[in-house]
């Protein structure tokens, strides 16, 4: 059965300091790469087979996919559409945010100058169908970010407005996905 994997990248500066990443370029901490290279040593101890790491741009997703990389020999490319979304003026501002988490769950509001999260969830899963079309002989780590982590996660599952606003995963948690 055709399935891909993904995983958060690790902790950053951003993340301790409790602000929303977003698309804005913030790097990881001592931390997150050990993080990172605890990751890739979970994938060769729990033999997964895995061919390709697909990552995101933005430097912690990078660095965590170039740990990994570097620690099985898998190889790694960059691909822009896992960027994390743009959440506008929101970004740099407490992630605990009452009016950001009310936000959330807008799908079509731009949060003053970011992307839609039905944008983001349409490059999203024109990504995935991409990825189910190859995944015939390729199985993929996917390197992002917890707003992504969403979308995969929706693509994949049923959910309520309230469960995917509420949804989120650890740094450098690996999930499996099945087509």
């Amino acid at each position: 059965m055709a399935h891909v994997y993904f995983t958060r990248h690790g902790q950053t500066v951003w993340n301790v300091a409790n602000k929303i990443c977003g698309a804005t370029d913030v790097e990881l901490t001592q931390l997150g790469r050990e993080q990172a290279r605890g990751l890739g040593r979970a994938i060769l101890e729990q033999g997964l087979q895995i061919d390709e790491i697909l990552y995101s741009p933005l430097m912690r997703a990078k660095d965590t996919a170039m740990e990994v990389s570097q620690i099985t020999g898998i190889p790694a490319r960059e691909e822009v559409r896992l960027t994390e979304q743009n959440f506008g003026k929101y970004e740099a501002t407490a992630r605990n945010g009452a009016e950001f988490q009310e936000m959330k769950k807008s799908f079509v509001n731009h949060f003053g100058g970011g992307e839609t999260m039905l944008h983001l969830a349409q490059r999203i899963y024109n990504l995935l169908d991409d990825i189910q079309e190859a995944s015939q002989d390729k199985t993929f780590l996917l390197v992002a970010h917890n707003g992504i982590a969403r979308v995969v996660h929706s693509y994949f599952n049923d959910m309520t407005n309230e469960e995917y606003a509420a949804f989120g995963i650890r740094n450098c948690e690996i999930r499996e996905y099945f087509f």
